[in-house]
């Protein structure tokens, strides 16, 4: 991103903490800063913290010996390096100052908050999630050509790993992902990282993959992605070992069919909750309602999984530059589990997705 998108949102932010009466922001490293500032802290128990006041310049404060890898000279923010042998809550109490209301990253321990209230009297903290949503959750078109090229390059490795992968069965579920892994890799994607199941471990939607040993009539499940300039592709493909039974082929029917009513739902000022309720009626319409079990969808950028959330309760309404998977899924317990996911951008006429790749059901030997 340019110095001139970080400045922007930075200022952005400035102004919602004035709106809503908030001296001062707290981030610790999380996809959050990286949103405002560019800066990819590490996570360790040594102190990271942006401040952001509500007016005035944004300052840092960093472990000395990790400074030379945040500094960029940009000047966006102001670093206060410590050392090993300072207190660095006594440095970021000291530039937070009389601050009375403080939002605080949800990222950030409760041990380095802990010890800045130990510090800091009077004040009214509150969660910085709400400071941040709504300029996260609207990608500007230099994020969604981030998540297109993510998106494109996801769907690549997937082709080639349908028509490369060879004989599967024999191999372990961990051996199977590492191939669609490596293929991700060689294909451009940064930091590609997955989960597999494959027969009834595919019903598990969260399975991550073991030594089980793929073999003949396993459905397979494969949800993976990658990373370009820090925003993420996220997928899901499933296929069968082997001709598929009469009851396979009907549930990747209607799970197909529940994704397209998903992304047909999907207009401008409709309510998150609606995309739920557009699979889920017709899941259960066709018989299988008790064994989807997850809500439909997720918000895809810096992190997999972030606002919004496509959820039965979740009334705020699609707007434009919104991205999030689509991902009904079926699962039965002891038989086989189909997911099938793309993700998708809310445009002013509709729903875009970018992934782009077949839904048809690959039967690999």
């Amino acid at each position: 991103m340019s110095d001139t998108t970080y400045r922007r949102r930075l200022e952005t932010a400035q102004s919602v903490l004035r709106e809503r009466g908030i001296d001062q922001l707290l981030l610790g490293p999380s996809a959050d800063l990286t949103y405002l500032t560019g800066i990819h802290a590490h996570v360790s128990e040594r102190l990271n913290l942006l401040i952001l006041p509500a007016e005035g310049e944004p300052s840092m404060v960093v472990p000395g010996l990790e400074a030379p890898l945040i500094h960029d000279g940009s000047g966006r923010v102001t670093l206060h390096a410590w050392g090993d042998a300072d207190v660095p809550a006594d440095l970021a109490a000291s530039l937070i100052g009389d601050a009375k209301s403080i939002a605080v990253g949800n990222k950030l321990w409760a041990s380095f908050l802990i010890r800045l209230q130990d510090r800091l009297t009077g004040v009214n903290w509150t969660e910085g999630d709400p400071v941040l949503r709504d300029l996260r959750m609207c990608k500007d078109a230099e994020e969604i050509a981030a998540l297109d090229e993510a998106a494109r390059l996801t769907d690549e490795a997937w082709m080639l790993f349908v028509q490369q992968s060879g004989t599967l069965a024999g191999l372990t579920e961990l051996q199977a992902l590492s191939k669609l892994i490596s293929i991700s890799e060689e294909v451009g994607l940064y930091k590609p990282s997955g989960i597999i199941g494959t027969g009834p471990n595919s019903a598990s939607p969260h399975h991550g993959g073991n030594e089980r040993v793929l073999q003949e009539g396993d459905a397979l499940v494969f949800d993976w992605g990658g990373q370009i300039d820090g925003y993420y592709s996220d997928v899901t493909r499933s296929a069968h070992l082997g001709e598929p039974g009469e009851e396979y082929r009907k549930v990747y029917g209607i799970v197909n069919d529940a994704n397209q009513a998903t992304f047909e739902a999907v207009k401008p000022g409709v309510a998150l909750q609606e995309l739920d309720r557009a699979a889920r009626n017709l899941i259960t319409e066709a018989g299988y309602g008790e064994y989807f079990v997850h809500r439909v969808g997720h918000g895809l950028g810096l992190e997999i999984h972030e606002e919004p959330f496509l959820v039965e309760g979740n009334t705020l309404p699609l707007q434009v530059g919104m991205v999030f998977s689509d991902e009904p899924g079926i699962y039965m317990p002891g038989k086989f589990g189909v997911r099938i996911e793309d993700s998708v951008v809310c445009e002013a006429e509709g729903g875009r997705r970018l992934n782009l790749s077949t839904h048809e059901l690959f039967i690999l030997a």
